[in-house]
């Protein structure tokens, strides 16, 4: 069993911060949300979000009138793009002072999400850019309250401290974690999500994946990290066919929101390891991917690179996938079921399949290495994450 892997006289820090709201109709939250943030003097709030999603989804007609009621003055920056960068938060700043937000509010999925994360902070630090912030050189220790409406079923960014903005001169794409960026509130509403295609849900529902594979098998992983991760692929695996299968499933998206959630709160305690460390070069060269598809594409080679160190973990967690506990299965074998899983969800690309050759490799793993904050991730995993290894994991995703 896991526990088995647990270093019981190790210290474990237990993190769920964030109050969240889930549930078919919890926008409706979102009333009492601004009354109580009214109660606490917040007067200003600058919506951070995409072009069209904070409308098509049915958010906006909630939170408008909210808005409204409860006296906050308003504005909305809504060109957050996939993989936002810094130029876009700059821009959603710059929209934000003119108004005296004094409260930031994120709607849509990890990319507005995390850009309302950055200028929440950066409203705390008038002299600073987002370019100072993603290079790591700002000691954030407040933030503007952030509420994050969520409107995908994958990264978590609404009960967690982590941001990501990309710098694009630099094709670096750091993670930024700071105790100011939790949410005060979050919601979590599967009515939102229905409109979620078909690739897209699968590529959020992997994500979450991804966060628990690594979070549970981190050098700092906590009981926590390794409880949700287990239930997070339980409910990924049984409901992600149903969504493919029809997207106004409802009850389906309610528990991938779910996962998505615990998946979130997961990484938050286990923190995270090679998959995200790797893959954020792999965007941050090729803005237009999507970060699900990147982290399945890596998802069996790290999973093989690691199992040896974390069997029973995985073998735990990915019960639901591997099926019955093996004593022989080997690396290889978990590997390879990984893929065929991700198959059968739809996923079958390889990084040659999305424009990446052999000759890349040599630059991936420099960014892996070199940019700011993905040191960090690398160091915990459970295994030496030294260059020969990214470098072989990026080959065999090739």
């Amino acid at each position: 069993m896991w526990e088995n892997e647990m270093n019981i006289n190790e210290v474990k820090e237990i993190r769920v911060k964030t109050t969240a709201y889930l549930g078919v109709g919890a926008i409706e939250k979102i009333d009492d949300i601004l009354a109580e943030m009214a109660k606490r003097g917040n007067k200003s709030c600058v919506l951070v979000t995409g072009k069209n999603s904070y409308k098509s989804s049915g958010a906006w007609a909630a939170v408008e009138p909210a808005l409204k009621k409860h006296g906050f003055k308003y504005a909305i920056y809504d060109e957050v793009k996939p993989n936002p960068d810094v130029h876009q938060v700059n821009a959603a700043l710059k929209l934000a002072k003119s108004i005296d937000a004094d409260t930031v509010m994120g709607i849509g999925g990890g990319s507005p999400i995390d850009a309302a994360k950055a200028v929440a902070c950066l409203l705390k630090y008038p002299n600073e850019t987002a370019e100072t912030l993603a290079s790591l050189t700002v000691d954030v220790r407040d933030a503007a309250p952030i509420i994050a409406i969520n409107l995908t079923h994958g990264t978590g960014t609404e009960v967690d401290r982590f941001s990501v903005i990309t710098i694009p001169e630099q094709e670096f794409k750091p993670a930024l974690a700071y105790e100011a960026m939790y949410p005060a509130f979050a919601i979590d509403d599967p009515a939102l999500m229905v409109s979620l295609g078909k690739a897209q849900s699968t590529y959020v529902s992997i994500d979450a994946v991804n966060h628990v594979t690594e979070a549970a098998t981190t050098l700092t992983a906590n009981p926590l990290a390794v409880l949700t991760a287990g239930e997070t692929i339980r409910l990924v695996a049984k409901y992600l066919p149903r969504v493919r299968e029809n997207g106004n499933d409802m009850e389906a998206r309610y528990y991938l929101a779910y996962a998505a959630l615990i998946a979130g709160t997961s990484f938050d305690n286990g923190l995270l390891h090679l998959t995200h460390a790797m893959e954020h070069p792999l965007s941050a060269v090729k803005t237009d991917l999507t970060h699900g598809l990147g982290l399945a594409i890596l998802l069996p080679a790290v999973v093989k690179a690691i199992f040896d160190e974390r069997r029973e973990t995985i073998l735990s967690i990915y019960a639901p996938i591997l099926g019955e506990y093996q004593d022989d299965i080997n690396a290889d074998e978990v590997a390879q079921r990984i893929r065929a899983w991700l198959a059968s969800v739809g996923v079958t690309e390889t990084l040659k399949d999305i424009g990446f050759e052999h000759k890349d490799v040599e630059k991936l793993t420099h960014l892996a290495f070199n940019t700011p904050g993905l040191g960090g991730l690398l160091g915990c995993a459970p295994v030496k994450a030294d260059e020969a290894l990214v470098s072989r994991i990026y080959e065999e995703s090739l």
